[in-house]
């Protein structure tokens, strides 16, 4: 499994000849270098219906045909405007061609934000993607919560995909005890020094990750990890 980091929560997760692209925040992210023209992939994965998350679903799954898969709302939001769309919703699984997708609860909000138009997504959701024997943890934007234990526990997590930004999400030291609950053989820390407001320092978690004796690898935008 090859992941490659866009900047804020996107990523691209390839096996073999099959591409994901998760909460694909593009253009308008002032970390991305990848342009949302230049995306290719079989499915895009979709955590909630803000704006730093669904960013360029649309115009990807438009000219792709890649389908959308996320909750439910937010799956026929998508499906409304002309996308493809499989919808989903929390402890669900479903078997795809390119692996296995199953969703998680995530303590957020979720909605697409127009001016003054609020149009209400549903929940909002965190991914366990399987690829080839692979399993791989976006937990999606999320506040700490117990029950990362139990998802730990019930699955063979080779990589988790932490927030670290607080103010909207887990801060460093909420993301230190979902990692004690979640225990994955990596970790990748996401979603912090995007904007001023989720400013934060990546070495303290890694310090504070090796220090539990976990591994913890901080992506550079578009620097890929392969495992």
């Amino acid at each position: 499994m090859k992941v490659i980091f866009h900047g804020h929560a996107c990523f691209t997760v390839e096996s073999g000849n099959k591409k994901v692209i998760i909460d694909p925040f593009l253009s308008g992210n002032p970390l991305a270098k990848k342009k949302p023209e230049e995306v290719e992939v079989d499915a895009i994965l979709v955590t909630h219906g803000h704006g730093d998350h669904l960013g360029d679903t649309l115009a990807i799954a438009q000219r792709t045909g890649a389908v959308v898969i996320a909750p439910n709302e937010l799956a026929v939001y998508c499906q409304n405007k002309g996308a493809k769309a499989h919808p989903m919703h929390i402890g669900g699984a479903y078997e795809f061609d390119f692996g296995k997708v199953k969703l998680t609860p995530a303590w957020h909000g979720s909605a697409v934000i127009n001016g003054e138009e609020i149009i209400y997504t549903g929940n909002p959701c965190g991914f366990l993607l399987t690829m080839d024997g692979k399993t791989l943890y976006h937990a999606g934007d999320t506040g700490l919560f117990g029950d990362m234990e139990l998802i730990g526990r019930l699955h063979n997590i080779d990589i988790a995909l932490l927030p670290i930004g607080d103010n909207f999400v887990m801060g460093i030291d909420d993301a230190v005890e979902a990692v004690k609950m979640l225990k994955p053989k990596r970790v990748v820390p996401m979603h912090y020094n995007t904007f001023d407001v989720i400013k934060q320092d990546p070495d303290i978690f890694a310090k504070k990750v090796a220090d539990l004796g976990f591994t913890c690898n901080i992506l550079k935008v578009e620097e890929e990890l392969v495992f």
